[in-house]
């Protein structure tokens, strides 16, 4: 069974305000007589769900198309946290044990991704420490951001950056029932930039092996 926790592309999905949301421009149109249909997209990278670079929050830092493919395919957890709206998931939240190198968090609070509500909840930095100690290099959350939407000095993204670890914003996790994986949610290798829109998928096979060593 494929979960696919990749909100679709449309004008109507929200991008951080100020940020450019989705837009299609149709160069050639078979509806209009051309022989072929070709189109354009205007967008943010950080689009829907999607994989932050470290150079979007530190300087300098890698850009997506150097960042290793690995930690975006593999066995990944998935983790239901009750955190309220505006709040951060911290370590008590977790509730289970950490059994997978990838952890994707659900916190329900940003619930539709065609309207944006600031008050979402982010990570904790402690939480991002305790996960790299167990060995985690990616992780994911339901939100637009691991930080909240007011933050300025960004803690989430810089012990993310401290810890050299791999991160998923804006995923579809409402569905999903907690559990274990595998992740597939491969960046494109966009050359300089500060992130990459991601087809991020779960495959319900409890117990696969994890994609060993650097790609």
């Amino acid at each position: 069974m494929i979960h696919d926790i990749t909100p679709p592309i449309t004008p109507e999905l929200a991008v951080w305000p100020g940020d450019t949301p989705a837009s299609r421009e149709v160069l050639l149109d078979m509806a209009r007589g051309h022989n072929l249909t070709l189109s354009t997209l205007h967008a943010t990278v950080h689009l829907g769900a999607h994989a932050d670079a470290p150079n979007h929050y530190g300087f300098p830092a890698p850009a997506i198309h150097e960042r290793p493919l690995a930690p975006y395919l593999g066995r990944c957890q998935v983790i239901r946290v009750r955190v309220p709206r505006g709040g951060r998931v911290s370590v008590a939240m977790l509730g289970e044990p950490i059994q997978a190198e990838r952890v994707l968090l659900a916190t329900g609070t940003y619930p539709d991704p065609q309207r944006w509500n600031p008050d979402f909840a982010g990570i904790e930095p402690e939480l991002i420490d305790f996960l790299n100690e167990r060995s985690v290099r990616l992780i994911g959350i339901d939100t637009p951001s691991v930080d909240l939407s007011d933050s300025q000095e960004l803690p989430a993204h810089q012990r993310l950056l401290a810890c050299d670890m791999a991160v998923l914003e804006g995923l579809v996790l409402e569905r999903v029932p907690a559990g274990v994986y595998e992740l597939i949610a491969l960046p494109l290798p966009l050359v300089g930039f500060d992130a990459s829109p991601v087809r991020a998928i779960l495959r319900d096979l409890r117990g696969a092996p994890d994609v060993g060593g650097p790609v």
